[in-house]
């Protein structure tokens, strides 16, 4: 592997020696086995949570972790998040792990009208630093507020994807310069699938989209005058039509059909599937949330990309025998009324 090592511990360095063993960082295997080596640390706080009736719980991306907590009042989740805080760090002492509390953050969700000042948890007796809420959080590149409205996260996009727009400009200065349907293609491979991104976060039924679809009609815009060369007065619907690019509300809505029938590709025990249709994964008796539990009434509450999933995964998939009897010869559709069927032939 021709890779070399060495270590610092306080004021002593090692001398440097080759490394002829192990994985490198970034490899394909890091994730499988950094999975493996964290799964019981995972298993143990959630059981002694659990014991303490503390409702906590624990996601863990790699070395990036979340504790989600719910409750009306802020005291009693603080108080809870600290108990969590001062477990977590104890254990992965055992483990020879650190965590780095200049990195640790917190962020309250909340749906009240009026000012919301929560107040900070203080984690110094823990050997961390006194948290204060911030108003948005950034999590795996999503832009999260209190209110779940995601006009953060697509203004970010919009202004990195209108600011490519301008750079590409660039292009027609060139030697050969670019044509219009290189333009299309360059802002259908180049730009709507960063504007886009995970726009299954806001883009679901029942929900307002009038914010997002005005400021993601604003860089499509831009660019179907880039790429005709039109006039800044020209309309939006006319140009669109002209370059042939969809408009985005529709352009939404074929994503989001095909991606929520992409789910029902995934295997039985997913989670999202659990979520769904329990009867479809043999651990769901161990899953208490789902679709299916919940009243009338709570489901028409809820507005999540789920809802969708469900009701296209109940309703737009049709069973059907193919070896039925109405498909033999003879006995189809075309032959009992070839009288009523008429075909026109097109020849190019």
């Amino acid at each position: 592997m021709n890779r070399k090592t060495n270590y610092f511990w306080n004021n002593f360095t090692s001398p440097i020696c080759n490394v002829n063993i192990g994985v490198s960082q970034g490899s394909v295997l890091s994730p499988i086995l950094s999975a493996l080596y964290l799964s019981p640390f995972i298993y143990i706080p959630e059981n002694h949570l659990k014991n303490l009736k503390i409702p906590i719980s624990i996601i863990l991306f790699v070395d990036d972790g979340l504790f989600i907590s719910q409750n009306k009042f802020i005291n009693i989740l603080n108080s809870h998040l600290f108990c969590s805080y001062n477990i977590l760090t104890k254990l992965l002492k055992k483990f020879s792990l650190i965590v780095k509390h200049s990195k640790t953050e917190i962020f309250h969700f909340n749906r009240s009208q009026g000012v919301f000042n929560p107040p900070p948890l203080d984690l110094t007796l823990l050997g961390g630093s006194i948290l204060w809420p911030n108003d948005l959080w950034k999590y795996l590149n999503f832009i999260f507020n209190r209110k779940l409205m995601f006009h953060q996260h697509v203004n970010f996009y919009a202004n990195k994807s209108i600011s490519m727009v301008k750079c590409m400009k660039l292009l027609d200065n060139s030697n050969c310069g670019i044509n219009p349907l290189q333009k299309c293609l360059l802002y259908r491979t180049c730009i709507l699938s960063i504007v886009l991104y995970r726009f299954e976060l806001w883009f679901y039924n029942h929900t307002p989209m009038t914010y997002h679809l005005k400021a993601l009609g604003k860089i499509q815009r831009r660019a179907a005058i880039w790429i005709l060369g039109a006039f800044k007065t020209s309309l939006s619907y006319g140009i669109e039509a002209i370059t042939g690019l969809v408009p985005i509300k529709l352009h939404l809505q074929k994503l989001g059909g095909r991606l929520q029938l992409r789910t029902h590709k995934l295997l039985p025990n997913y989670l999202i599937c659990s979520l769904i249709d329990p009867q479809s994964n043999v651990y769901s008796s161990q899953n208490f949330i789902h679709l299916n539990s919940l009243t009338k009434h709570q489901h028409s509450l809820i507005k999540s990309h789920l809802v969708d999933m469900a009701n296209r995964f109940n309703k737009s998939l049709l069973s059907f025998a193919p070896l039925h009897s109405e498909f033999l010869p003879g006995l189809r559709i075309i032959d009992n009324f070839s009288d009523c069927i008429a075909f026109n032939v097109c020849y190019k």
